[in-house]
C-alpha cells in the first residue's frame, strides 16, 4: 500500500514532458488536409438532411437526439445555405481537436514525443475515428467530447486540480445536448474507481458540482422528453432491433475492434495490459476496467459497436506510452511500419473515388452495409420525381395537398429543398420528423413518398401510384426504386391519426 501511495504522489508531483507541438501538428495537419479535401464529395448524407431540417425547427429536445447538432446545422446553414462543405466544417474541427487531445492524454501519462505522435497517428489512421469527421453526425461530436473529458479526468488524477473536474462537468453538460451515452462513461468510471481508485475522486465536491451543473443544463431537454412521453428512451429498443439485422451482439466485438484501425488495435491491446500491469500507469488502472465495463454494457444492451470508441484514445495513449518506454531503434521502426500499414484502410475509406466509378450496390443488404456511402446519393432524383408528381396534380388540388414521406431521411431532404423544387409542406411519421408537425385536417390529397403502399391504403379511401423515383446510386426504397402514391380522402382526420402513426423505426 505504501508503494502505491508513493507512486501516486510521485505521479502528482511529476512534470509532464513537453508537448510535441511540431510532430503532433504535422499529423493533425495531414488529417485536416485529408478531411477538408473530401468533405465536399458526393452529397448530403441522410442524417445531415435531418439535422438541417431539425435546425430549422429549433427546440429544447428531439425524439432521437439532443439539440446541439441541430443548432450546429442551423448555424452553418445560416452562414452558407445549402453548402455541404460549411455544414461539415464543425465535424472536421472537432475531430482535429480530438486528435490533439488524445496526444495530450499520452503526455499526461508521461509519454514523450514518440508516444504523443503514435497516439495522434492511431487516431488519424482509424478508418472510423477519422472518417466520421468528414460528415456532421451526433457520434462525431460525442466522440470528440468523450476524448476531452477523458483528458480532463486523466489530468486530474495527475494534478488533483479540482477545476478540471468542474471543466469535465461542463463538457459533460454539452455532451448531454448531443446524445445520452456519456452517463455510461461516468457510471463505468465510478465502478472502476471503487475497485482500483483513486478513491479521492468521488469525495471531491468539485465532481458533484460539475455533475449538478450537467443535470441542470439537461433539464430543458428532460422536460421536452417528458412532455412527449420519452421517445429518446424508446430509441434504445429501436437501435437494438436494428442491430439484430446486422448481426447484433455477434458482430459487436469485431466491428468495435475494426473501428480502431490497425495501429489502434495494437495500441488498445498494449494499453489495456499496461494500465493493468505496468507500474508507472498504476494510478490510471481504473481506465482499463472502465473500458471493459463500457464494452460489456453496450454489448448487453445490443447497442452499436461504435458507442465504445470514445474511450479508445485514452487506452491507445497508454499503449503508446508503454510501447515507447525506451529509445530502442526497433520500436521506432515497428511504430513507423504500423503507421504506414494503418494508412491503407483509412485512405480507402475516404471518398476519393469519382461518383461515376462507384458501382451500384449488388443487393439491398450490400447497400445497408455501405450506408455511409450510398446514403449520400439519389436525393436530387427523389426531389425531382416528387416535384413532377406534385405539379401533375390539378391546380385546384395542389393548394390543399401535402407530402408524407415514409422515411425521415426522405422527408428531411424534401423539406430542406422545398423552395428549390416548389414543393408543399412535408411530413413524416418516422423518427424525430414525426414530432415536427401534423398534417392539417384540410389535406385531402397527399403525395405519399416511399413504402409499399400498405400504410396509405390504411389511411386513405383511394390510393394510386403516380410516379417513381430512381437513381443509379442510392439506398433501395429511400432514394432508388421509390414509389410515389397519391392518397385521397383520408379515412380519419390527420390530427387524430398522427399520434398513432409515429414510429421510431
Amino acid at each position: 500500500m505504501t508503494a502505491v501511495v508513493g507512486v501516486e504522489a510521485e505521479q502528482r508531483n511529476s512534470e509532464t514532458p513537453p508537448f510535441a507541438v511540431g510532430a503532433v501538428g504535422v499529423i493533425t495537419g495531414l488529417a485536416a488536409i485529408a478531411m477538408f479535401a473530401s468533405i465536399g464529395r458526393y452529397g448530403f448524407f441522410g442524417d445531415e438532411w435531418y439535422f438541417v431540417a431539425a435546425g430549422r425547427r429549433l427546440a429544447a429536445g428531439y425524439a432521437d437526439q439532443g439539440p446541439l447538432v441541430p443548432v450546429i446545422a442551423w448555424a452553418m446553414d445560416g452562414l452558407a445555405p445549402g453548402s455541404l462543405v460549411a455544414l461539415r466544417v464543425p465535424a472536421v474541427l472537432l475531430t482535429l481537436i480530438a486528435i490533439v487531445a488524445s496526444a495530450q492524454i499520452a503526455r499526461e501519462f508521461g509519454g514523450a514525443r514518440g508516444a504523443q505522435v503514435l497516439t495522434a497517428a492511431a487516431y488519424a489512421t482509424s478508418p472510423f475515428l477519422l472518417v466520421q469527421g468528414t460528415q456532421l453526425a451526433t457520434n462525431t461530436v460525442d466522440t470528440a467530447l468523450w476524448v476531452v473529458i477523458s483528458w480532463l479526468v486523466v489530468r486530474w488524477v495527475r494534478t488533483r486540480r479540482d477545476g478540471l473536474l468542474l471543466a469535465a462537468g461542463a463538457v459533460t453538460a454539452v455532451d448531454m445536448q448531443v446524445k445520452w451515452l456519456i452517463p455510461f462513461f461516468w457510471i463505468a468510471i465510478a465502478v472502476a474507481v471503487l475497485v482500483y481508485g483513486p478513491r479521492e475522486l468521488p469525495k471531491r465536491p468539485a465532481l458533484w458540482a460539475g455533475a449538478a451543473f450537467a443535470v441542470v443544463c439537461t433539464v430543458p431537454t428532460l422536460v421536452w422528453q417528458a412532455r412527449h412521453e420519452w421517445p429518446q428512451l424508446g430509441m434504445g429498443a429501436q437501435v437494438s432491433a436494428e442491430q439484430d439485422t446486422v448481426g447484433g451482439r455477434i458482430t459487436f466485438v469485431p466491428l468495435a475492434l475494426a473501428a480502431a484501425g490497425i495501429l489502434g488495435v495494437v495500441l488498445l491491446g498494449f494499453g489495456l495490459w499496461a494500465l493493468w500491469r505496468w507500474e508507472p500507469l498504476r494510478p490510471y488502472r481504473f481506465l482499463a476496467l472502465t473500458t471493459v465495463v463500457l464494452a460489456v454494457a453496450f454489448l448487453a444492451m445490443n447497442g452499436r459497436s461504435y458507442y465504445v470508441v470514445g474511450i479508445y484514445p485514452a487506452v491507445m495513449a497508454a499503449g503508446a506510452v508503454w510501447f515507447t518506454r525506451d529509445a530502442a531503434t526497433w520500436r521506432k521502426w515497428v511504430g513507423g511500419v504500423l503507421v504506414v500499414i494503418s494508412l491503407v484502410p483509412v485512405l480507402f475509406s475516404l471518398p476519393w473515388q469519382a461518383e461515376s466509378d462507384i458501382e451500384p450496390a449488388a443487393s439491398d443488404e450490400a447497400a445497408g452495409l455501405a450506408l455511409g456511402l450510398y446514403g449520400k446519393f439519389g436525393w436530387p432524383e427523389l426531389a425531382r420525381a416528387t416535384a413532377d408528381a406534385y405539379t401533375a396534380l390539378p391546380e385546384r388540388e395542389r393548394s390543399s395537398a401535402v407530402i408524407i414521406a415514409d422515411s425521415y431521411w426522405q422527408a428531411s431532404a424534401l423539406d430542406v429543398q422545398r423552395a428549390e423544387y416548389g414543393l408543399p409542406a412535408v411530413y413524416s411519421p418516422n423518427r424525430g420528423f414525426g414530432y415536427f408537425g401534423t398534417p392539417p385536417d384540410t389535406a385531402t390529397t397527399v403525395l405519399w413518398v416511399g413504402g409499399d403502399g400498405s400504410e396509405p391504403r390504411t389511411r386513405c379511401s383511394s390510393v394510386t401510384e403516380v410516379g417513381r423515383a430512381d437513381a443509379r446510386l442510392g439506398i433501395p426504397g429511400v432514394t432508388s426504386d421509390v414509389t410515389l402514391w397519391r392518397c385521397d380522402h383520408p379515412r380519419a382526420p390527420w390530427s387524430r391519426e398522427w399520434p398513432n402513426m409515429l414510429r421510431l423505426g
